[in-house]
């Protein structure tokens, strides 16, 4: 890390499953609740140093998120995986590109970026569009990754049978979407001040942890504190966060940690 005695701030911009919450046409206790950190987007975190941020996935509600949280800069995106609550708001980049009139730098896996290069070919092909396109620069992820002079690690974990990324950045690691970790990425998740970490309900699930997996990642990494995003309809905010032990939490949209860098 190159800022010394600085903050950056994180904004978990969604904390929700890939049908967010509530579900279309649900009406059980979580989906009719009053309690707005029952009221989950597709999952994305914001990491702001100064007046620079770098985005963790362009959810489908992308859109809504920037306007909720003020957002009117992006200066970096980094991709998990490019299934479609993860990638779907790329458009909205657009308007990043107009504010700033700079093309944006993207990262992810050489497997995402085909992926995502594939299913928004317009963006990456000549043509000629009235609304226009983003404007990206597509870089694969690796170790030693600096951005913003800020040291980020890749760190592969398994998505059901699809590896996937999530990131370690100042003593934090973002990991959603997942279902296993290998013993060559737990160890770079050692002395964790947070690990915001996928939990998808009670039950397990091929391709995503539990509440219960979640619960035994973080008992073997002793993070200093650990939130649960990637959340689905059964997680009631106020009884899951009751039950869980010292140093874990729930997170929700729209929830600022600020971490201090050194």
């Amino acid at each position: 890390m190159k800022r010394a005695d600085k903050n950056i701030r994180i904004t978990v911009l969604g904390s929700g499953t890939s049908t967010g919450v509530p579900l279309i046409g649900c009406s059980c206790k979580v989906c009719t609740s009053d309690n707005r950190k029952n009221r989950r987007t597709r999952s994305s975190i914001m990491i702001s140093l100064e007046d620079s941020n770098i985005l963790i996935d362009t959810s489908t509600d992308l859109r809504y998120q920037a306007l909720k949280n003020g957002i009117t800069r992006v200066d970096a995106v980094l991709f998990t995986h490019a299934h479609a609550d993860h990638i779907h708001g790329i458009d909205e980049l657009r308007s990043f590109n107009f504010l700033q009139k700079s093309a944006i730098p993207c990262y992810g896996s050489a497997l995402t970026l085909e992926r995502i290069k594939s299913m928004f070919s317009y963006i990456f092909t000549e043509h000629s569009c009235g609304g226009g396109v983003p404007r990206l620069t597509m870089n694969e992820a690796h170790n030693g990754l600096e951005i913003l002079g800020m040291e980020i690690t890749p760190i592969e974990v398994l998505h059901g049978e699809l590896p996937i990324l999530g990131y370690r950045f100042a003593n934090v690691a973002y990991i959603t979407d997942c279902s296993f970790i290998p013993e060559a990425s737990l160890s770079k998740l050692e002395g964790l001040e947070l690990l915001i970490l996928g939990a998808l309900r009670h039950t397990p699930h091929s391709t995503h942890f539990s509440l219960d997996e979640a619960l035994a990642v973080t008992r073997k990494l002793s993070p200093g504190r650990t939130l649960f995003t990637h959340m689905g309809h059964d997680l009631d905010y106020e009884v899951t966060t009751a039950s869980l032990p010292e140093g874990v939490g729930l997170a929700w949209d729209g929830m600022t940690i600020d971490i201090k860098i050194n």
